[in-house]
């Protein structure tokens, strides 16, 4: 069956990734969410305009995704290996394509237009459809619909409130709590108006973005694990990097974000046996260099052409030698 053409999805940040990745001839590259191809297609692009060839390994846990990734990267040949897996278990998917090593690796951890702007997906409060919020609609992991209907009031407010970064969570929890005595939540319609209403009129007025925006951003999180997957990635990509090679991340969430920035700079550390003793009992030297003081964050000409860029930012670290590296790697 054809694929359907893609909506509309820009890449962010193609050029800082190209920079930071430096893709060469011969090299290797994992895509742990290639979505519809954006990156992958540069970073391979960059190389052909070398007059060499590089490798790509593709991830996506949406089948869908893959689809469109696949047509979009086939100008590449064999030179792409796609796989439907998350992107916590890239080491299954570098061991089944015979890959030891990695000169580059990137994540995009946003969500795609392919997924917000469809409402069957039921990621968006702008569109009526079902409650799913799955990445993976395949897996049987809980829907947001499972969540809503039958997760504790508490538990609730805990995700909206850690993950959405809500402060009226407490109230909007007990708000579809209550709602959903009367009649279970099916649409994306029916949590976005029972989280409205629990809004004070006047602050409702006053919101500069709608006012189930993070209780949908926390609700989706929890349904498909993301910082339990970033977390998971971040812990053991270091060690499949070639010496010299570099990890990118580019994280829409201030929680994912720390979460990047803290596991690069944990990596870099050196020796953390203190000041007492004075000399070194640990043996521990950095794995990586930080390569991004800052995070990398889209310029005005891109946040104007792209909105969903606005929240973007970008680190990188590059993997040191494996003398250098020692325990920590």
């Amino acid at each position: 069956m054809a694929v359907q053409s893609p909506p509309r999805h820009v890449s962010v940040l193609v050029q800082e990734v190209l920079e930071l990745l430096d893709p060469k001839p011969g090299g290797r590259y994992l895509d742990g969410t290639v979505g519809l191809g954006g990156h992958a297609w540069a970073v391979l692009d960059a190389v052909r305009k070398q007059g060499g060839r590089a490798e790509l390994l593709g991830l996506d846990r949406d089948p869908q995704a893959l689809a469109l990734a696949r047509e979009r990267l086939a100008e590449f040949g064999d030179a792409v290996r796609l796989v439907h897996s998350p992107f916590s278990e890239f080491e299954d998917a570098l061991d089944a394509a015979g890959w030891t090593e990695l000169d580059g690796a990137l994540l995009d951890v946003g969500v795609s237009s392919l997924q917000l702007d469809n409402p069957a997906r039921g990621f968006s409060f702008l569109h009526d459809g079902p409650l799913d919020m799955r990445m993976n609609q395949h897996a049987d992991d809980p829907s947001a619909l499972e969540l809503v209907n039958h997760a504790s009031a508490e538990v609730l407010k805990e995700i909206i409130r850690d993950l959405g970064e809500e402060p009226l969570a407490g109230k909007i929890a007990r708000a579809i709590a209550s709602r959903r005595v009367r009649a279970p939540f099916e649409t994306t319609a029916d949590l976005a108006e029972a989280v409205s209403l629990a809004y004070p009129p006047q602050r409702r007025r006053m919101a500069r973005n709608h006012p189930a925006t993070r209780t949908f951003q926390g609700l989706r999180m929890a349904v498909n694990r993301e910082l339990e997957e970033l977390s998971a990635f971040l812990q053991r990509i270091v060690p499949r990097l070639k010496v010299g090679g570099h990890v990118a991340v580019i994280s829409f969430h201030s929680l994912e974000d720390r979460l990047v920035k803290l596991a690069f700079r944990e990596q870099a550390a050196g020796c953390d046996c203190g000041r007492t003793p004075p000399w070194c009992r640990c043996g521990k030297t950095p794995a990586v260099k930080v390569l991004t003081k800052k995070p990398i964050i889209p310029g005005e000409v891109e946040q104007a052409a792209n909105s969903r860029a606005r929240s973007a930012k970008l680190r990188a670290a590059e993997r040191l030698s494996r003398s250098e590296g020692g325990q920590s790697a």
